[in-house]
């Protein structure tokens, strides 16, 4: 029974976005669990500023192999070969992934041994003793790729079967071991112990999607055949993808550069912020990305040139319909938000104001970021990764100009700096340079996505224009609606609950965001949203099943 749950596949793209999307909510609270006990045991000071800053170099390494090779190439090459044979399928599998392996080993080994003059680099701005101490985080770290990678090949087998329940669970066991760590490593280890929790959690994300794939038919050979077609292949798909991601990995570097020049707990405002941003993007426009690809990749294959037309435009739309709101429920919320969160402990009044203050700006791109998954995957399934890469580099490039125009400008008195302060309440604060980052990455993902739409519709003259076009404006007529009914009850219910207490801000939050979502909802089946429409038909049938 357990194996048969387990091993479960998933018939449609809504249902397979819906099982990944619980998966990422509940992986995403994890995150702002293990955020609020980070905030709260160590403050948005130095030693998170070095948690955080021990991250860079073992996620470039993740971005170089990992997302931009394995997750772009693996799957559309994988979906190609199997319907020509399986059996080529399962070897195409095992030269990828023991060719990758051995490249997962051999890199961290070589970055281990310069890790101290590689962070004389990333972390200008940190002591000798922060630099060291950074220093034996990043190494411990370098771990973490090598399951990643290993991980990846795998979730893409089981995106291929429509397998998500094995790939959903593991960003969660990752979230807990990393939890597992604060709790219980880093009382024995002191800040060792964050990276120790990390390397448990990235090995537990590879060790429950293993018995899914066996199960799909994955049977591991020590083939290593590097004139295999296929291999050259996915290592001339990766090759654009691959620059893309390290220029984005990159742009992460030039980040934490900046912000360790700043403030103290500037690099932990700065990631606090960007994770709470991420929580949106990963339940709605990962999840349905992640859900897409698959589908998208078949019909292509298989020259389905409508239903792929109709697969896309389905999802966009679907993306705009939940994402729109949500983007304004977090900038009318951010002070909540963030207070509810991570207010506890070390983490002070200051922190949760800029932290706030950041997550406002992160919410005028949030749409952009959450549409970007999905068009890369649609370029990925035409086995086109050039058009995103080139078009991301160039959006990198423009966010690293405006953060070192930002912080430039934020360190100065100007009309824009006092607009800032006027608009997101920080009128007693003198330093908000750590705002500079989420602008310009707000501004560049806005770049980044009208960019790719653009190229897309160039690509593919049948993206369903009119449909999204229509769907939009439902969307922002109703938004309109709910965002001033939410307002309204957070200056009502401020009148008659104690604003310095948990319970009171949690009361507050939870009726602005119940009236809001009536009204939404309301008004998109007023307006005979079609995106609304699918949503109560998915909801009527699991309460039907």
């Amino acid at each position: 029974m357990f194996n048969q749950i387990f091993n479960s596949q998933t018939k449609t793209i809504t249902s397979a976005a819906t099982l990944v999307g619980l998966s990422a909510l509940i992986s995403r609270f994890l995150g702002l669990v293990r955020d609020r006990l980070l905030a709260g045991r160590f403050g948005a000071g130095t030693e998170l500023d070095i948690y955080f800053a021990a991250f860079r170099i073992p996620d470039f390494v993740y971005g170089i192999l990992i997302a931009g090779g394995i997750v772009a190439a693996f799957l559309p090459l994988f979906s190609e070969y199997f319907q020509k044979g399986k059996e080529r399928a399962w070897e195409l599998t095992n030269n990828v992934l023991n060719c990758f392996l051995i490249l997962l080993i051999f890199i961290p080994l070589i970055l281990f041994i310069f890790t101290p003059q590689i962070l004389n680099l990333i972390v200008p701005g940190f002591s000798p003793e922060e630099k060291a101490l950074t220093s034996s985080l990043t190494r411990i770290m370098f771990l973490s790729p090598i399951f990643f990678g290993i991980s990846a090949i795998f979730s893409g087998i089981l995106h291929y079967f429509n397998r998500f329940l094995a790939y959903s669970l593991a960003p969660i066991l990752y979230n807990l071991g990393i939890i597992f760590g604060i709790l219980f490593l880093v009382p024995i280890f002191g800040i060792l112990g964050l990276a120790y929790g990390v390397i448990l959690g990235a090995f537990c994300h590879l060790a429950i999607q293993i018995p899914s794939a066996i199960s799909a038919g994955f049977s591991y050979k020590a083939v290593f055949d590097f004139r295999f077609p296929g291999l050259k292949k996915i290592f001339k798909l990766m090759i654009p993808r691959t620059i893309g991601s390290a220029a984005s990995h990159l742009n992460l570097i030039v980040i934490t550069a900046l912000a360790s020049t700043l403030i103290p707990g500037s690099i932990a405002i700065f990631n606090f912020s960007n994770n709470l941003q991420y929580f949106p993007i990963g339940i709605i426009g990962i999840s349905f990305a992640i859900a897409a690809f698959p589908a998208l990749s078949k019909t292509w294959a298989n020259g389905q040139k409508e239903k792929f037309s109709d697969n896309f435009s389905s999802v966009f739309r679907q993306i705009l319909f939940f994402i729109i709101p949500i983007s304004l429920f977090i900038f009318l919320l951010r002070a909540q938000i963030v207070r509810l969160i991570l207010g506890t402990g070390q983490f002070g009044w200051l922190e949760t104001r800029l932290t706030a203050a950041s997550l406002g700006i992160f919410s005028l791109g949030l749409f952009a970021s959450s549409l970007i998954p999905l068009l890369a995957r649609t370029f990925f399934s035409l086995q086109d990764t050039k058009t995103p890469v080139i078009i991301g580099i160039i959006s990198i490039v423009l966010n690293i100009i405006f953060c070192f125009l930002f912080v430039s400008f934020l360190g100065l008195p100007n009309i824009f700096q006092e607009f800032l302060r006027n608009s997101l309440k920080l009128q007693e604060i003198k330093n908000i340079q750590v705002l500079s980052f989420p602008l310009a990455l707000s501004i560049s993902a806005i770049f980044n996505f009208s960019l790719l739409f653009c190229f897309l519709n160039k690509k593919i003259s049948y993206l369903r224009l009119k449909e999204i076009l229509s769907s939009f404006w439902k969307i922002l007529i109703s938004c309109f609606f709910m965002a001033s009914f939410t307002y309204f009850a957070l200056r009502i219910v401020a009148n008659f609950v104690d604003m310095n207490t948990f319970l009171g801000l949690f009361f507050q939050t939870i009726v602005s965001i119940l009236v809001g979502l009536f009204v939404y909802l309301l008004a998109a089946f007023l307006l005979k949203s079609p995106e609304f429409k699918g949503f109560k038909s998915s909801i009527l049938r699991r309460f039907q099943k």
